[in-house]
């Protein structure tokens, strides 16, 4: 297998893998990552994960906060990139959209790893979007970029299905070293595999937009199941939440039953009521259809705990509502 010389573009934890994988068989001649940002209590300026774990390895990393030909910094940057004379770019997870200038450049082209299975959640958020519209398979996609939002022909794809103790965290893993293993073997195939690029169906595309810590608040008017999936796709964060009689909750596990089960339960009751504590210390809330049994929460300034612990601490009064009247900012 020839050794092909690649920029790497990816800036979450999510590409890692990938990268390292990559690195055992090829030639990394650049890493490039989005700028780093404020973080941290100090806020003080942070490498992206990809940049930071790139720069252990003496990897030579960039993070213009353009490519753009149409500025003087994002032509500096082009002739910066160019002059790598790379054979392959592979994305992952960069945050960046490339314009032609820059996926003309390599011989072989612009492969991106994206996590889904393409047409479906396109888009920045497909791990989330993917738990909590209860969908039971997902996975991988390598697919040559276009200049338009993950539009490209796919040259192959993994699947991997997506079990009920799932959550945004697990998938996330799972999916990340199925991606490493998919980018190695379609750099191991070049430049024969390019002949397999399959146009995507543009009419059965699905986008997964960016996720917020607003859209996690829990609505306990929603289908229990629907809040199971709302919560598992959230954990473990920003972390589903309410704002209850202490301040914000976070929810990071929890399932629903069509009603309330063995313990102090007083059967269905109003959407986010309080309706007893299970026999194994789970917290029964009503809501718009069957009931939400939370097993581990966060309230503010605690480390995640048991929901019995939550019980402890808190007294709940069987009937009584679960948020506070008074509103919370988000």
């Amino acid at each position: 297998m020839p050794r092909r010389r690649i920029v790497f573009m990816g800036s979450p934890g999510f590409a890692i893998p990938a990268l390292d994988r990559l690195a055992e068989s090829h030639d990394i001649v650049a890493v490039y990552s989005q700028p780093p940002r404020r973080a941290g209590r100090g806020m003080q300026e942070q490498l992206q994960p990809v940049a930071a774990h790139a720069a252990t390895h003496d990897i030579p990393t960039f993070h213009p906060k353009s490519l753009s030909p149409q500025s003087l910094s994002g032509q500096d940057d082009l002739a910066i990139l160019g002059g790598h004379d790379a054979d392959l770019f592979v994305v992952v997870a960069y945050g960046l959209l490339l314009p032609r200038a820059v996926l003309d450049m390599p011989h072989f082209g612009c492969i991106n790893g994206h996590a889904s299975l393409l047409p479906r959640w396109r888009g920045a958020a497909p791990i989330q979007r993917a738990i909590a519209a209860g969908d039971t398979e997902t996975g991988v996609c390598a697919m040559l970029m276009e200049e338009g939002l993950d539009t490209g022909p796919v040259l192959a794809r993994r699947s991997t299905p997506i079990s009920d103790d799932d959550d945004a965290g697990s998938l996330h893993d799972r999916l990340a070293s199925l991606n490493a293993d998919l980018l190695a073997d379609v750099a191991a195939r070049l430049p024969d595999i390019l002949d397999d690029a399959a146009p995507q169906d543009d009419s059965a595309a699905t986008y997964a937009h960016k996720i917020s810590s607003a859209e996690a608040v829990i609505d306990w008017s929603r289908p229990a199941d629907q809040l199971a999936r709302h919560i598992r796709a959230f954990a473990p964060a920003p972390a589903a939440w309410f704002t209850g009689h202490r301040g914000r909750v976070r929810v990071l596990k929890a399932h629903a039953t069509p009603e309330t089960v063995t313990g102090n339960g007083t059967g269905n009751g109003p959407a986010g009521c309080y309706l007893g504590s299970t026999d194994d210390g789970g917290l029964q809330v009503g809501t718009g259809d069957g009931v939400l049994v939370l097993e581990t929460v966060q309230p503010a300034g605690s480390k995640p705990m048991p929901a019995q612990a939550f019980l402890n601490g808190a007294r709940l009064v069987v009937g009584q509502p679960m948020a506070s009247d008074l509103p919370e900012d988000v």
